[in-house]
């Protein structure tokens, strides 16, 4: 049911938030407004709204939804939570960034140390924080770095407790022992400036405090510790030489850069702390109805909102909406340099996003020409773009679930999993679970008209011939199916021989051993019974617990 344009004239004109749903309520744009009306009436004006994918998303519109709010920051931010609360298909969504790595000093410790955490857990984390590092072997390659340099203890405050004598690294000079106190308070102190220094960019000031001591024990005529200083000096200068080329101006900025083709868009992010590069960040986008603008606004809205590590300054490729405002709720500046060494930096962000990009077209044209390998190999009548497959978990019968897990292009698309508590089905009967979750499924595809092109089957001929069954009674004649048996029921790793059996042929397909299709098949049907075995876990542990 088309959104009936003539409702627009009650909508208000106030400032606020609008989102647009379709079938079954199902979000599928959220957008914002200073005037809600004029703005929603310019998607269903002819001349309205140019971007290419408005006219796909106006033809799925079934109603819309308004929220009125007082000012322009508050509909900035509203439209943010929904995004990321909703997720909806038509607007840039980005990926969380818990899974980003920060270096913790745990300066308000006696003996402070050195950690890796993730960003998600900062706020619970006391100390100074340094990052983030988009690449867990950036933040560990510095890691180690400092822990070679600066003797500070790697162990836990309890083993820092309970020790009666120094460990071996006390031995291999990377600790200085402070829990047996071999070393003073202020001597360890030290390290730890060092270590906050060097982690700031502030490492001539390092050497030149390490250069100083070393002299010092060199006039004392302490030559054996001054060699060991030195060894530490020249360790921090190869260290300096090896970073100097990524050196692009001190402080903490990040760089974005962004690269499309119609509604296909590769946003990259390079980041800069303390003036060296540090990592890259790639987001790959579909089917986007935003603009460059209003894209790289929503990235700083999700990437940044409530973030513990921001930078000081954002470098952009194109100017945004609102960008006085974004910054005074992000609380940190940003602007698209026009020239000189900043503009130099964001067509570099640029040309990282073009060669992705590409790379990844490169992998999306691989998915392809497996999927049709696939629909070759196994005599698919349809391109299998949607792969559905079942899988069915229960212990003797008890507590008996079913899973579907699907793959769109290849790929999987959690989302659109779904779990099944089987009602009908007693006994621990594998035919009778499977016709039922497979019932209930496709009279539910029927109603929606969602069908997907290929159907798996975890099993052999006797559940292939179960969900033709179900197929035939629902009168569905249009959807692909297959089952997939490993051999002896095996759902261990590595390869083992694998059958593939389809509809009116008599003998199952046997695929070499290292072919795409039969990988791509065994990725499809593992991810179902992990996703199964897992639902059925978590019911026997809710039965546990109830008794």
């Amino acid at each position: 049911m088309a959104f009936d344009v003539q409702k627009l004239r009650r909508f208000p004109v106030d400032p606020g938030v609008y989102m647009m749903k379709g079938r079954q309520g199902a979000v599928l744009y959220v957008g914002k407004a200073k005037n809600l009306r004029q703005r929603i009436k310019q998607y269903f004006a002819s001349s309205g709204d140019a971007r290419p994918m408005v006219p796909f998303l106006v033809a799925k519109v079934e109603s819309i939804e308004t929220i009125v709010v007082s000012s322009e920051k508050e509909a900035l931010l509203l439209e943010n939570t929904l995004i990321k609360e909703h997720r909806p298909p038509y607007n840039a969504v980005f990926k969380d960034d818990k899974s980003t790595i920060n270096i913790r000093v745990t300066a308000h410790q006696r003996w402070p140390m050195v950690q890796l955490v993730r960003s998600g857990d900062l706020h619970k984390k006391a100390g100074k924080h340094f990052g983030p590092y988009p690449s867990a072997m950036a933040a560990r390659e510095t890691f180690d770095i400092l822990n070679r340099l600066f003797p500070l203890r790697q162990c836990s405050n309890r083993e820092l407790m309970r020790r009666r004598r120094p460990c071996i690294l006390y031995q291999m000079k990377r600790c200085l022992a402070p829990c047996v106190k071999f070393c003073t308070k202020e001597e360890y102190d030290q390290h730890v400036d060092r270590v906050i220094k060097f982690l700031q960019g502030r490492n001539q000031e390092v050497l030149r405090e390490l250069h100083a001591k070393m002299n010092m024990y060199s006039e004392a005529l302490e030559f054996e510790r001054a060699a060991e200083v030195l060894k530490v000096i020249q360790s921090i200068e190869k260290t300096i030489e090896k970073q100097r080329v990524e050196v692009r101006g001190g402080g903490d900025v990040d760089v974005l850069g962004i690269f499309r083709q119609g509604d296909e868009v590769m946003l990259t992010v390079l980041y800069y702390r303390h003036g060296r590069l540090v990592g890259a960040r790639n987001h790959s986008l579909s089917s986007i109805v935003d603009d460059d603008g209003a894209l790289i606004k929503n990235f700083l809205m999700q990437h940044y909102e409530g973030g513990t590590m921001v930078p000081h300054e954002v470098l952009l490729p194109v100017k945004v909406p609102e960008a006085e405002l974004i910054a005074e709720v992000l609380g940190f500046q940003m602007r698209a340099p026009q020239r000189g060494d900043k503009r130099a930096q964001v067509m570099m962000a640029c040309r990282n996003a073009e060669t992705a990009f590409y790379k990844d077209k490169d992998l999306a044209s691989l998915r392809e020409k497996n999927l049709l390998m696939m629909q070759e190999k196994l005599r698919l009548l349809r391109f299998p773009r949607r792969i559905e497959c079942f899988d069915t978990s229960h212990l003797c019968g008890a507590e008996a679930v079913a899973a579907m897990v699907v793959f769109i292009d290849g790929e999987k698309s959690s989302k659109y999993y779904r779990k099944y508590k089987i009602k009908s089905a007693v006994g621990g009967d594998d035919y009778a679970m499977m016709q039922e979750v497979l019932q209930r499924r496709y009279r539910r595809a029927k109603e929606d008209n969602d069908f997907p092109d290929l159907i798996i089957i975890d099993g052999g001929r006797g559940h292939l011939n179960i969900a033709r069954k179900v197929l035939s009674e629902l009168d569905i004649a249009n959807v692909d199916v297959v089952s997939l048996a490993k051999e002896k029921g095996r759902h261990d790793k590595g390869i083992t021989a694998e059958k593939v059996f389809i509809p009116d042929v008599k003998n199952p397909v046997i695929l070499r051993k290292h072919s795409p299709v039969l990988f791509l098949l065994q990725r499809v049907r593992d991810e179902a019974h992990r996703f199964a075995l897992k639902f059925h876990r978590q019911r026997r542990s809710n039965s546990f617990k109830n008794h």
